[in-house]
């Protein structure tokens, strides 16, 4: 996260030159590989990590529930391709904020617990299904993370796909996972949601 301001996928240019940036940058193309991956075996829309993150040297993985439209290139706005703190959309903006007070800015890297759209209509959740299978994603990835030590498990649904398949059977002892709220404005709009959100990512920037 380095753009000095949110929202910054707005800006088409920034959108081609983090696309330029997911082709070169090497932190990435290992992550880049394995979603083009998944996106084959499941015949889905997989946006791509954000080249501008950590990669495969993240040390906080920031779990949230599914791609939101403005990750989506074929949404009718036309989304960033990306999942982003610097998506064009009001999460991703309450992320970028939180994040920046919180001090979390590097060694940080956004995911969802189903990283395959879902589709627009902001009532679409996901199902047990999808739970467990991008549960089963979810152990794939964090295998190309050596440096991990801290996930952030924001809101229900992430949590329940979190705790169903992956807390009592992930062998990684040396990860310290965090749940916290989800950073949409219907969670955070909540008294004390927002000052309790920045406290779990302020804990997260802190190395265990």
């Amino acid at each position: 996260m380095f753009l000095d301001a949110p929202r910054g996928f707005r800006n088409p240019d920034l959108v081609a030159a983090r696309m330029e940036m997911l082709e070169s940058e090497p932190r990435v193309q290992p992550l880049r590989e394995w979603a083009a991956d998944l996106a084959a075996r499941r015949d889905a829309v997989v946006p791509w990590f954000d080249p501008a993150e950590a990669g495969i040297d993240t040390r906080v993985l920031l779990v949230f529930e599914a791609p939101g439209p403005m990750t989506f290139e074929g949404h009718k706005r036309r989304g960033s391709g990306f999942i982003s703190a610097d998506n064009n959309d009001q999460t991703a903006e309450n992320t970028w904020r939180s994040r920046a007070e919180a001090g979390l800015h590097d060694g940080a890297l956004c995911w969802n617990i189903v990283p395959w759209y879902l589709g627009p209509p902001a009532s679409v959740r996901p199902t047990a299904d999808d739970l467990k299978d991008g549960a089963d994603a979810l152990v794939e990835l964090m295998r190309l993370l050596p440096k991990l030590d801290t996930v952030v498990v924001s809101g229900r649904f992430a949590q329940r796909g979190w705790n169903r398949h992956l807390a009592h059977s992930l062998r990684r002892p040396d990860v310290r996972v965090i749940e916290t709220w989800h950073p949409s404005p219907l969670a955070l709009n909540h008294p004390g949601k927002r000052d309790e959100y920045v406290a779990a990512l302020r804990e997260a920037a802190t190395a265990p």
